[in-house]
C-alpha cells in the first residue's frame, strides 16, 4: 500500500522533488537532533577535520573559521556508521517509505551524510547534479534531505530547478578540473526558475538525483542542519569508485535481491573521487 498520494508521486516525477511533512517520528527527530548537538560541542575541542571513514578520509569536516567560540561543523560522514540513532533513520524512518512508493519495493542504501549551516556559515553550495557524482547502470536514485533544523528562506534551504531531472546531464568538468558544480552559462540559463524548498523540522525533500540544485549560505541567527541519504533501485550497479563509501553501502533496505541488473541510456564523464573529507573542498577549488 503506498504511503504517499498519487497526487504527490505525480508531482515527484514532473518536478523532479518533492516535501514531505513529518518523515520522522517524534522521538527519532529528537534523536537526530541530541546526537548532532553532541558532535558541535565535541568538533570545539578540535582545530582541523578529525575521525576517520571507511577510506581513511575524515568523519568530520570543519568549516573554514571555525573556533571553540564558534563552532562550524558542516558535514559528518557515514553518520550511521558511528550513531545508532542515524541507523535507524536511515534503515526505518518514513523517509524509506516515501522512496519504495517512488522508485519500486526493492530499495538499497547508497551513502549517508549531515550537512549543517551554523548561523553565519559562509558555506554555499555551487550548483550541480547528483547523478555526474555517482553513475550507475540506471538512474533510479533519489537523494533524501531530512530537514533536522526547520528550513526557512534565510538559512541556506536547499534550491532546485524544477524539471532538470528530465534535461541533459551537465558536465562538472571545466578546463581539465573536476569542480563539482555546472558552468557558469548553465547557471545563468536556469537562475530565473529556482524554486527554495522550506519546511519544518521533521519534513524531507526527496530530489532525483539528477535534479539541479544548490544552497546559499546561512545568513540567519539559525542552524540548517540536514541528514542525507541517497537510495537506488536494487537493480542498478555503480559504474565508478563510491565517493562516500560506508559499511552500510549497497545494504538492501526494502524488498528483496533480485540478481537482475537494467540499464538506461545516458553519457557522462567520470567524475573525480574527493581527497578530502568532502566535495565542498573540490568545490572551492574549482
Amino acid at each position: 500500500m503506498s504511503v504517499l498520494s498519487n497526487e504527490q508521486i505525480e508531482a515527484f516525477w514532473r518536478d523532479g522533488f518533492l516535501v514531505v511533512q513529518d518523515a520522522v517520528s517524534p522521538e527519532q527527530l529528537e534523536g537526530l537532533r541530541r546526537e548532532f548537538g553532541g558532535w558541535v560541542a565535541e568538533s570545539r575541542d578540535h582545530g582541523d577535520d578529525y575521525g576517520q571513514t571507511l577510506d581513511g578520509r575524515a568523519r568530520f569536516d570543519l568549516e573554514p573559521g571555525h573556533s571553540a567560540e564558534r563552532p562550524a561543523l558542516r558535514r559528518v560522514q557515514s553518520p550511521e556508521e558511528v550513531s545508532d540513532v542515524f541507523l535507524g533513520v536511515m534503515r526505518e524512518a518514513r523517509t524509506v517509505d516515501y522512496v519504495a512508493d517512488l522508485l519500486g519495493p526493492n530499495l538499497k542504501f547508497h551513502h549517508g551524510k549531515v550537512n549543517s549551516k551554523q548561523p553565519g556559515a559562509a558555506t554555499k553550495v555551487k550548483f550541480h547534479q547528483d547523478f555526474p557524482f555517482q553513475p550507475m547502470t540506471n538512474d533510479d536514485l533519489i537523494t533524501a534531505l531530512l530537514f533536522v533544523d526547520e528550513v526557512t528562506l534565510e538559512n541556506g534551504p536547499l534550491e532546485v530547478v524544477p524539471g532538470t531531472h528530465r534535461g541533459p546531464l551537465y558536465s562538472l568538468w571545466h578546463d581539465g578540473r573536476f569542480t563539482g558544480a555546472v558552468s557558469d552559462a548553465v547557471f545563468a540559463e536556469h537562475e530565473d526558475n529556482l524554486v527554495k524548498c522550506t519546511g519544518p523540522a521533521g519534513a524531507v525533500c526527496l530530489m532525483h538525483a539528477s535534479l539541479l540544485h544548490g544552497s546559499a549560505p546561512n545568513l540567519s541567527d539559525q542552524p540548517r542542519t540536514l541528514y542525507i541519504t541517497t537510495y537506488y533501485a536494487e537493480d542498478a550497479i555503480e559504474l565508478s569508485p563510491n565517493h562516500l563509501p560506508s559499511k552500510h553501502t549497497h545494504e538492501l533496505v526494502r524488498g528483496e535481491a533480485t540478481g537482475r541488473v537494467r540499464c538506461s541510456a545516458y553519457e557522462m564523464e567520470i567524475p573525480e573521487k574527493p581527497s578530502s573529507t568532502s566535495f565542498f573542498d573540490q568545490q572551492a577549488a574549482g
